[in-house]
């Protein structure tokens, strides 16, 4: 295979890259089109948990792990039981995917998998060239997943936040936890000025992932977070609890625009590509919505730096970041004035970039006078 060309070439075998691929497989237009695949590793672990939500049956339910139809939000003076309906919260793990998607059977052949690490990816013309420890390869479009975060460094114009946690999957005594309920957010826990919070996704009343989160610039000792857990383990009675499994994650929260790499033929997709929703990390489902959108773009054959395209949400994410980013340690304080004021379910809907511009102002008015004036000044800053 060494100096091969194809058609397209995607570099990394994430979400984005997978879901790239599976969409290729399942067009006809792809099936006489050489396609390649680059990974380093295998993907066989549950090294993600996934989480999205859906009104209605989505095309990951067979592989989705656990759904859920309530939810609870919980502040030092407010408790919040909502019901999702017409949404289901859903989690998946990464595993499941990875099994369904990852090729690890002989595949058609116009496809062909490489286990290799990718050294430089460098645009030239019509064609982007592809370095790798088992040769080089080039295709005149190139689809990378691979994320730089020093491309964010060394700027000052966008904030760039991450969205960290550590999560315990635990077992504790039966009916510890209520298998019919998710809980989105509890500020209850200590902020140590900053945006920290509790989530919690029970998969059974013994069994639940229990996740310490910050909305911040730094990391933690993984030792900070994992004590949050226990203490928070500790304020629900469960002291008798087996530690299953840990994940850690580490996701930026940035509207640095990312598209700027992207070349005519080479895209960056996924977190690589600013497809992680700024103001809360989840990436996801809106990976898989961009793929669907990208798919008929490749088959016009144009110049893949036209692909990006921003949206008034965007520039409500700048701002929030904005604000999150110079009263970080206030964050909790705009999460539990907005759930205060707001039907949780306009809440996602707007999180899902399905609001109108009416229902946007009545969650900018929901906000107290202070808050308002911090969005205010961070917009005239960004318009002046």
């Amino acid at each position: 295979m060494k100096n091969e060309k194809f058609d397209y070439i995607i570099c990394g075998a994430g979400a984005a890259g997978l879901l790239l691929l599976k969409e290729m497989r399942a067009d006809s237009f792809f099936s006489d089109k050489k396609i390649l695949l680059i990974e380093k590793d295998l993907k066989n672990t549950n090294d993600r948990t996934w989480c999205f939500w859906e009104t209605e049956a989505g095309a990951f339910d067979d592989l989705v792990e656990k759904k859920w139809n309530q939810a609870l939000f919980i502040a030092p003076e407010k408790k919040q039981d909502f019901a999702l309906t017409p949404y289901q919260y859903k989690m998946m793990r990464s595993k499941v995917f990875y099994d369904s998607t990852f090729p690890s059977a002989p595949l058609a052949k116009n496809i062909k998998v490489l286990r290799a690490e990718i050294q430089e990816i460098h645009s030239e013309g019509e064609y982007t060239e592809v370095q790798t420890d088992q040769g080089t390869f080039t295709a005149p479009q190139v689809f990378s997943s691979l994320f730089d975060p020093k491309k964010m460094s060394g700027q000052n114009k966008y904030p760039v936040l991450k969205q960290h946690f550590v999560g315990w999957f635990v077992q504790a005594p039966k009916g510890s936890f209520d298998p019919e309920k998710i809980l989105f957010m509890d500020f209850t826990i200590p902020q140590s000025q900053q945006t920290r919070f509790l989530y919690l996704l029970p998969q059974n009343d013994e069994h639940a992932l229990v996740e310490y989160t910050l909305f911040s610039k730094d990391l933690l000792p993984t030792a900070e977070y994992e004590e949050g857990i226990e203490a928070y383990l500790q304020s629900m009675g469960i002291t008798d609890y087996q530690i299953e499994e840990k994940e850690q994650g580490n996701i930026p929260m940035s509207c640095f625009p990312l598209n700027q790499f992207n070349t005519p033929s080479l895209l960056h997709i996924g977190t690589a590509g600013g497809w992680t929703k700024a103001s809360t990390g989840f990436t996801f489902m809106n990976a898989f919505r961009q793929t669907k959108k990208l798919i008929p773009f490749i088959k016009t054959n144009q110049d893949l730096s036209t692909f990006h395209q921003k949206n008034r949400f965007w520039f409500y994410d700048l701002l929030f970041l904005d604000v999150l980013e110079k009263y970080n340690e206030q964050g909790s304080t705009l999460f539990i004035r907005m759930f205060d004021k707001n039907p949780p379910l306009r809440i996602f809907r707007f999180l899902d970039e399905q609001t109108s511009f009416g229902e946007e102002l009545l969650i900018l008015s929901s906000f107290s006078i202070q808050q308002i004036g911090w969005f205010l000044s961070a917009f005239f800053k960004r318009i002046f």
